[in-house]
């Protein structure tokens, strides 16, 4: 019996502004369960309305001068017939366009057959304005080493990575062996051009090989005489023995006197040597 008082006691300390406001929000939970009770998919089209008119537009509820939408996971979002002054500046505040300028699509001309494309590989790789159906990878559009593109045309290597406009290529794996470095492959084409521009003409590059094939020549004749030269050097100095010292002869007590000539024979007793001489 102690609860009822307990309860009435607590009533009569609340204020008025406390009392209204608990009494708002009771009208408010009873509205908003009569509102779902309308909405529920269940419900009978002939069921008795309630004394607050709720009506439901896109799933929109409106009761008692307050929206709610039906979220659709069991619960009703509110949204306020009169907002407060900044969610109206809010509201009005304009999109902003977007910056983005559109980019006009350019195409280029095919140097082979003329027609006009937008990308291929040569165009894409190495800047060299051919479609993919003019491409001939085994043929004119044929790919060239570096150290070949240096050799066959005489190009040095601030030829390729220097002078204006600097190549392209790509790089590979090398097919002899992996663990060397990669290959840099150029097109054809443009390492032809390119030869054309450090030379001149076809002419002078044909020369030019010519002039230095035959110096190479005389380079290795030249190689070739000094290492022969240096084998016959080997070969004397191998039969030469130069820790041998010279012979003296030794005639010890070998003189003999001949008194027909009247003079004196003596013999070496190690090689055998034999001299006559006569005496004063």
């Amino acid at each position: 019996m102690s609860e009822p008082s307990d309860s009435s006691s607590k009533q009569e300390h609340l204020s008025e502004y406390q009392r209204r406001r608990i009494e708002e929000n009771r009208q408010k939970a009873i509205n908003l369960r009569q509102a779902r009770l309308l909405t529920h998919p269940y419900n009978s089209s002939d069921r008795k309305q309630p004394t607050e008119t709720a009506v439901s537009v896109n799933n929109v509820i409106k009761v008692s001068g307050t929206k709610y939408m039906d979220s659709g996971g069991g619960f009703l979002i509110e949204q306020r017939t009169n907002p407060t002054e900044e969610e109206a500046n809010q509201q009005e505040e304009p999109v902003p366009e977007s910056d983005a300028v559109p980019v006009p699509i350019e195409y280029d001309e095919c140097l082979e057959c003329g027609d006009r494309f937008a990308d291929s590989y040569l165009l894409t790789t190495f800047d060299y304005a051919v479609c993919d159906a003019c491409r001939e990878p085994d043929g004119q559009h044929s790919l060239i080493t570096r150290t070949e593109a240096k050799q066959e045309y005489l190009l040095k290597d601030c030829d390729l990575d220097r002078r204006e406009p600097v190549l392209k290529f790509i790089s590979r794996k090398n097919p002899h062996n992996v663990r060397w470095g990669e290959m840099k492959l150029y097109l054809h084409l443009q390492i032809e051009k390119r030869a054309l521009e450090v030379w001149g003409s076809e002419e002078k590059l044909m020369r030019e090989k010519e002039e230095r094939e035959e110096k190479r020549e005389v380079a290795k004749v030249k190689k070739y005489n000094k290492r022969l030269k240096e084998l016959r050097m080997d070969v004397r100095s191998s039969l030469y023995d130069k820790t041998v010292q010279a012979h003296v002869h030794s005639y010890g007590d070998s003189e003999v006197y001949n008194e027909a000539d009247d003079t004196y024979t003596r013999t070496c007793e190690t090689c055998g040597h034999s001299e006559t001489y006569e005496k004063m």
